[in-house]
C-alpha cells in the first residue's frame, strides 16, 4: 500500500521542480516528464500531456515497477518505460527527471556521437564527481518513437558503461536522475549550465 504522506511529499517536490524548470525554459508546452520512487514497488510519474509549469496533484499517477497503472482514469507518459528501466536497474534511485531545453536539444543534434564535458567546476555538482579534472561522457541516443526499443538501447549502454549521470536523446532532451528529487533536480540544473557552456564554446571557436 502506497503511503499517502510519501505520495504527497514526492508529488509536491516534483510540482516545485516543474515550475522551476518551466521558468527557465527547460520544459516548454507539455514537454518533459518527472518521476519519483514511492517504495520498492511503486513510483509516481507525470500524466501524459500535462503542462509541467502548471502541475497539481491531478497531474500525476502511481505505477508499479512493471508498468501497471494504479491510478484509474489517468494515462502515463509515453516515455514511462525509460523511467522504469532505471528504477529496476538501480534500487537506490529515487527520482528521474526529463527536460526539453533549447540548449540540450540543439547540442544533441550537433553531437550524434555524444557530448564530452571536461574541466568545468560545475561538474562537481554531479553526485560522485569530486574534481573539475573529470572527463564526463554524455551519450546521445537517436530519437525513436518505439520507446521499449529505445529503453533497451539505453539499458544496454548503461550495462556496458556503469556510472552514467545522464543521457541525451537526439533532437529531444535530457534524462538524468538521483537518489532523491533534490539530487536529480540539482543534476538537471548542472547539466543545463554545462550544456550552455559547451554550446557557447563551440560557437566562439568557429
Amino acid at each position: 500500500m502506497v503511503s499517502p504522506e510519501d505520495l504527497g511529499a514526492r508529488t509536491g517536490e516534483l510540482i516545485k521542480a516543474g515550475r522551476f524548470f518551466f521558468e527557465r525554459g527547460w520544459v516548454p508546452a507539455t514537454a518533459g516528464n518527472f518521476s519519483a520512487r514511492l517504495d520498492e514497488r511503486h513510483l509516481v510519474i507525470t500524466a501524459s500531456g500535462r503542462h509541467k509549469g502548471e502541475l497539481d496533484a491531478d497531474g500525476f499517477l502511481v505505477v508499479g515497477l512493471e508498468g501497471e497503472v494504479l491510478s484509474p482514469g489517468r494515462k502515463p507518459s509515453a516515455e514511462t518505460e525509460l523511467h522504469l528501466r532505471l528504477y529496476r536497474r538501480e534500487p537506490s534511485l529515487g527520482s528521474v527527471l526529463h527536460t526539453h531545453s533549447r540548449t540540450a536539444t540543439l547540442l544533441s543534434r550537433l553531437s550524434p556521437g555524444g557530448v564530452v564535458l571536461e574541466g568545468y567546476e560545475v561538474l562537481k555538482a554531479l553526485s560522485g564527481v569530486e574534481t573539475h579534472a573529470t572527463r564526463l561522457e554524455v551519450p546521445v541516443f537517436p530519437n525513436d518513437q518505439d520507446i521499449p526499443r529505445l529503453a533497451a538501447r539505453v539499458e544496454e549502454y548503461m550495462r556496458e558503461r556503469p556510472g552514467l549521470h545522464g543521457y541525451l536523446i537526439e533532437g529531444h532532451g535530457l534524462y538524468t536522475w538521483g537518489r532523491t528529487v533534490a539530487d536529480a533536480r540539482r543534476h538537471v540544473e548542472a547539466f543545463e549550465f554545462l550544456f550552455e557552456c559547451e554550446l557557447e564554446m563551440r560557437r566562439l571557436k568557429r
